[in-house]
Formats: structure tokens, C-alpha cells, sequence
């Protein structure tokens, strides 16, 4: 892990946004670790320390200290991971279902971070103690594609993308029922649900939040589709579909019990179909940037995981 800190400059282009809004969008952090770095002193607004609330003005500059994880404060092991693409600033792994990406209060171990600890000497700090060079997440229960930064520059270039749009996020997902058309843009924010915390949900006055869905399969009481996000909120593409009145199959969360709403020979299928379905399905099939160092196009695919790949088979067989 690195021995200091780095730093990090940024120059402000737009107004009216508090700085720990500011710094959690530009740096792929959550507002409490912002907080954190602010209390720390490691955060300068035109070389005075600030308020989390200040709102800087175009022109301002804002330098940012962020210490080195404390890797003591979570242990390396020797998880199995599928790394697709390595070099000296970044990795594209491959996350198998079922693997937390990062350790939570109650869950310490047995998290891809404690994976990472054990396999790569260096990572990003930007992410903290238990997020080390995580640069954007994916659900336990979704598989797929994940980028991992090696270094404090190319995690703030890769979450600077993400935020512009510029990173490429391709999924795959079956969804119940059927769309209305074959291509469908939900675009609705996100916040926290009101009465159930653990949930998310499209509420007035969340996070804007825009995914393009397209149906690619038309099964019996269900559609095979691509989901391409252009934001990154928790859980968008499962609130999403749910929203639309297709939640995605074997989502315990947002839609557990929606096979039951079919009738006739559409609710024997759709039984059958929840069975096979041991978790949702919901995989990340495709991640389209370009190297945060070099510049170059980086594309990487991957295909559905056995366990859903059987379904979507059985799925098509029977529709």
C-alpha cells in the first residue's frame, strides 16, 4: 500500500454546489468519507481549510490529501478472483454472485476488498479504509464486470469519467412481463425509500438517474434485456424496471413475488421460471473507456455466468 498521501488539485468550473457534494461526485467517494477528509484537515479551499458546506465559486481550487488505506484494519485473503485485464493503473475483474465487494459493519471478511488486499501490493486510497481502489460497485447478487484503480490518479480520472458519462456500462437482465416497446429510457431519480431505509426508490427530489433499456429476447411472461446506465445510483437499473412494472427476476427485493401475478398457462411458467432463478438476474456483460493514463479505447465483454445462461436456455426452449 502506499506510504503517504497523495494529492489531488482541482480547479472549479460550475457554482452552487456544496463542496462535499463537490469532492463525493469528482473523487467516487461517499459524502461521510468527504466529511471525514474535511475534519482530517486533508481538504483546502483557496489554502484555508473549509466548511463541508461551503459552495466554491468557479476559479476556486480545492487540494485534497487522501491518506493511504489502513490495510490492518482489514485483512487480506486468499479469495479466487477472475481478473480479465492488470497493468500498473488499473484492473477489470470479473465478480462471481454472491461476493460482497466491500467489507460493512458485520461483514468484515470474505468481501472482493479482503480478495484485493491479498492479490495486488497497491491500490487506490481515495476510497478509504474498507474501499480501497473500488471505483464503482456492484450489487452482491450481480455478476459481471467491475474496474479497480491501482493509484490515486487514475481512480480520480476513472470517477471523473463516470460522472461525465464517458465510461460505457452495459448489463444484462431478465425482467417479468414485457416492455412496452423495445427500446425504453427511464429517466426518474433515486433516493432513499422513505419507509423501508434499506430500499431504494424513485422519489421528488433524489439523485437524477437515466437508463436506456432494450429488449433483446422475448420469453413466454418475460424479456431478456440490455440495460445501459448513464448514472450510477444504488440499485438503479433493479428500481428502475420495477418502476416501469418489470422488476427483474429473482429480485427478492423489489420484486419477489411477481411471477404470481400471471394467469392461465403464463403462471405455470413464470413459477417455473422464479424457481431456476436462485438469485436476480442481473449481470454486468460490458465495460467500453479509455485508459486513464494512455488514453487508449479499452473494451471488455462478458458473457452470462452459467447458472443464468441456463435459464435464459430453458427460457427460450419454452416460450
Amino acid at each position: 500500500m502506499q506510504s503517504e498521501a497523495e494529492r489531488t488539485e482541482f480547479v472549479v468550473e460550475e457554482a452552487g454546489i456544496r463542496l462535499d457534494s463537490y469532492l463525493s461526485e469528482r473523487l467516487g467517494l461517499s459524502r461521510s468519507r468527504v466529511e471525514q477528509l474535511i475534519e482530517q484537515g486533508e481538504v483546502e479551499l483557496n489554502g484555508a481549510v473549509p466548511k463541508k458546506r461551503a459552495k466554491p465559486q468557479p476559479g476556486d481550487v480545492i487540494v485534497v490529501r487522501v491518506p493511504p488505506p489502513e490495510s490492518s484494519h482489514i485483512l487480506p485473503e486468499e479469495i479466487a478472483i477472475d481478473i480479465v485485464f492488470e497493468d500498473s493503473d488499473l484492473l477489470v475483474l470479473d465478480k462471481p454472485a454472491g461476493l460482497v465487494v466491500h467489507p460493512a459493519p458485520g461483514n468484515r471478511s470474505g468481501t472482493l476488498v479482503n480478495a484485493l488486499l491479498h492479490k495486488i501490493k497497491d491500490l487506490s486510497g481515495i476510497g478509504g479504509v474498507v474501499r480501497p481502489g473500488i471505483v464503482h460497485r456492484l450489487d452482491r447478487d450481480t455478476s459481471g464486470l467491475m474496474i479497480v484503480a491501482k493509484n490515486d490518479a487514475a481512480h480520480t480520472r476513472l470517477s471523473d469519467e463516470l460522472k461525465k458519462r464517458k465510461i460505457k456500462r452495459r448489463y444484462l437482465a431478465a425482467a417479468w412481463g414485457h416492455l412496452a416497446e423495445d427500446s425504453v429510457t427511464v429517466e426518474a431519480p433515486i433516493g432513499r425509500n422513505l419507509k423501508q431505509r434499506k430500499r431504494m426508490a424513485v422519489i421528488e427530489g433524489g439523485r437524477p438517474a437515466v437508463t436506456h433499456f432494450r429488449r433483446l429476447e422475448r420469453w413466454r411472461a418475460a424479456d431478456l434485456v440490455s440495460a445501459e446506465l448513464e448514472t450510477g445510483r444504488t440499485h438503479q437499473i433493479r428500481v428502475h424496471l420495477l418502476h416501469i412494472g418489470h422488476p427483474v427476476v429473482g429480485d427478492g427485493t423489489y420484486g419477489p413475488d411477481r411471477h404470481k401475478g400471471f394467469s392461465g398457462t403464463d403462471r405455470g411458467w413464470a413459477a417455473t421460471l422464479a424457481k431456476r432463478a436462485r438469485r436476480q438476474f442481473l449481470h454486468a456483460t460490458q465495460l467500453t473507456f479509455e485508459h486513464p493514463r494512455t488514453g487508449q479505447p479499452l473494451d471488455f465483454h462478458s458473457p452470462l455466468p452459467a447458472d443464468l445462461a441456463s435459464i435464459a436456455e430453458w427460457a427460450r426452449e419454452t416460450r
